[in-house]
C-alpha cells in the first residue's frame, strides 16, 4: 500500500500555495526580490513552519545581497503573513513562520558544473591520447 499522505505534508503544501500568492500579490517592498516558496516544511506539533525559498534578484542587484533582503522582508512580515494565513486556513494553530534561503538549486548547479567539467576534461584527455598514438 502506498505511504500515507501525513497532516503536516498537506498542510505544508498548502502553506506553500497560499504563501507563494501572498507574497506575490500582498508585499510591495521594493527590496523584495522575485520570490519562488520552494518548499515548507511543518514540524509535527504545528509550531513552526521553515519556508524554504529562492531569490531572482531585480533591479541589477547582486544575487547574495537580494538574498539577504529578501530574507529581511519575508522574516520582518512573518506576523502579517501569518494573520493572513490564519484567515485563509482553518486552523487550530497556525504555524510561527521561519524564512530560509534554499541552497539545493545553487547546490545542483554547481554539481552540474564540476561534472560538465569533468566530462570536458575526459574528452580532453582521449583527444590528446589519439593524438599521441597517430605519431
Amino acid at each position: 500500500m502506498a505511504r500515507d499522505y501525513s497532516r503536516t505534508e498537506r498542510i505544508a503544501d498548502q502553506l506553500q500555495r497560499e504563501l507563494a500568492q501572498l507574497i506575490q500579490f500582498e508585499i510591495k517592498d521594493p527590496r523584495l526580490g522575485m520570490v519562488t516558496v520552494s518548499y515548507v516544511k511543518v514540524s509535527k506539533d504545528l509550531g513552526f513552519a521553515d519556508v524554504y525559498i529562492t531569490v531572482l534578484p531585480l533591479n541589477g542587484k547582486d544575487e547574495a545581497e537580494a538574498i539577504v533582503d529578501s530574507l529581511k522582508v519575508l522574516n520582518s512580515a512573518a506576523g502579517f503573513l501569518r494573520g493572513e494565513l490564519a484567515r485563509n486556513i482553518k486552523l487550530r494553530i497556525m504555524p510561527q513562520l521561519r524564512f530560509h534561503f534554499d541552497e539545493t538549486i545553487e547546490r545542483g548547479r554547481h554539481l552540474h558544473h564540476l561534472i560538465e567539467a569533468t566530462i570536458r576534461q575526459e574528452n580532453q584527455n582521449a583527444t590528446d591520447k589519439n593524438d599521441s598514438d597517430e605519431d
